[in-house]
């Protein structure tokens, strides 16, 4: 099944060429914008590649940048019975990277992106370059906020999400601290993927697979992903962190820290959850200083 999004509506703002994967006759779409080294961004739930359009703008012209729409999300199908786990977002993106023999990568990453980010690091450490964190965990925790919780249980949980898409319309009011940024316009592209019912499965499966506890299908993924992300202090990591993030707050910053000590750090103090929303005319400076800085 494909998302029915009308692009010209979104053209102004998402003015890119749609790309697509065959993945078993199932279509994964993707960006793949500029030349140069890749970057690699990938989006957390309920984003979509829209997320990442003001840094592929500002970035593709010295850079390739490669966003992929995990399968259920963004323009790529959404198929009802498919296996959405960590690990199959992982396959997909590893058969993404084989397809486009892509080396030398930069993996930019957020929300899920970062376990499925760093899950294909840990298969592939040769290919990994750079890493640039946004508000993203790859490792066990059982901090989540009590409304992401409430969206975990058995009733509550789909009838929320599927058919009142909750999820993602409250993202929209707690995950962006200016309110200025969330127009109309930019509120359609967030949301015009997941515009039914049956459109919304994969914002519930993520849901459902947060590892909250061994039972959970992600949980010893994340787990092998958490026991080797030391492997990768050798590798320049940037991490830039929403101070206000409602969800992955200060402690998972400390975290990070622990893992990565020499890593360079931007705190944006009023920054949220959507933290490229919030600040990309400060982050695409600080990226691009970032590679240069680390171009060997």
């Amino acid at each position: 099944m494909v998302t029915d999004v009308c692009l010209d509506e979104l053209k102004n703002i998402y003015p890119f060429e749609s790309h697509y994967l065959d993945l078993n006759e199932l279509r994964y779409h993707y960006l793949d914008e500029g030349q140069g080294e890749t970057l690699l961004m990938l989006h957390g739930n309920p984003t979509w590649s829209f997320y990442y359009r003001n840094l592929v703008r500002g970035l593709r012209s010295q850079y390739r940048c490669v966003v992929p729409d995990h399968m259920g999300c963004g323009l790529s199908d959404k198929p009802q019975d498919y296996n959405y786990t960590l690990s199959q977002h992982i396959d997909n993106l590893e058969r993404l990277i084989e397809k486009l023999s892509l080396d030398n990568i930069t993996l930019v990453m957020h929300d899920w992106g970062g376990a499925i980010g760093m899950g294909l690091a840990v298969r592939h450490p040769e290919k990994i370059k750079r890493l640039v964190l946004f508000n993203t965990a790859a490792f066990r925790t059982d901090r989540i906020p009590f409304s992401i919780n409430l969206c975990r249980q058995p009733v509550i949980g789909p009838v929320a999400i599927l058919n009142f898409n909750l999820f993602a319309r409250m993202a929209l009011v707690w995950a962006c601290r200016q309110r200025d940024r969330m127009t109309a316009e930019v509120k359609r592209g967030y949301l015009a993927p997941y515009n039914s019912v049956e459109n919304r499965i994969a914002t519930l499966r993520f849901v459902q697979d947060i590892p909250m506890h061994p039972a959970v299908p992600s949980y010893p993924v994340v787990e092998h992903i958490e026991s080797k992300l030391g492997f990768f202090r050798d590798r320049p990591v940037q991490l830039i962190w929403g101070m206000k993030d409602f969800c992955f707050n200060d402690y998972f910053l400390q975290r990070w820290k622990t893992y990565f000590p020499e890593a360079e750090i931007h705190q944006v103090e009023e920054g949220g959850h959507y933290i490229v929303e919030d600040a990309y005319e400060e982050i695409i400076p600080w990226m691009i200083q970032f590679f240069k800085r680390n171009a060997i």
